[in-house]
């Protein structure tokens, strides 16, 4: 092997190794999307033991992002936080779900009691500190029962 043949291999080979290097960099930078570290959580929301089948639920934190989910016929949510499905950052929540339906313009059919409206007078906490695909949520009525509110 003449000098100039050697000189192209060796330059040759420290080429591939750079490239090998560059590509792995970028696949690991592009396995974070630089956002929180997210659990993936999925639950079921139960009224007095029954499925609640029409509503929202929301986890709020107290400086973190919340994460919240759509209640399918079964109660059945799956959180999201930044994108649909990606999870909950872990940690302790304040719990709301929000069962309130508009059937007309002036009127509202509550699914849950209006206490669970809100996060602020819920008085459900959970703390995430793991994945799990079966955390739920106990609502109850309280002798009480779905109603139609009248909104104007």
């Amino acid at each position: 092997m003449t000098l100039n043949k050697y000189k192209f291999a060796v330059i040759r080979c420290i080429d591939v190794r750079l490239l090998c290097l560059l590509l792995i960099s970028l696949a690991t930078i592009g396995c974070s999307d630089g956002r929180p570290e997210r659990l993936l959580v999925t639950g079921q929301v139960l009224i007095d033991g029954a499925p609640l089948s029409y509503g929202y639920i929301r986890f709020v934190p107290k400086e973190m992002r919340p994460s919240g989910g759509n209640l399918d016929e079964e109660g059945r949510f799956t959180l999201s936080c930044y994108e649909k499905n990606d999870g909950i950052i872990p940690g302790e929540y304040r719990v709301e779900v929000n069962a309130a339906e508009s059937i007309s313009s002036s009127k509202k059919k509550w699914h849950a009691p209006k206490k669970y409206f809100s996060y602020k007078t819920s008085d459900l906490v959970k703390k995430i500190t793991e994945p799990t695909d079966s955390l739920v949520i106990n609502l109850t009525w309280d002798g009480g029962e779905p109603f139609v509110e009248r909104t104007r």
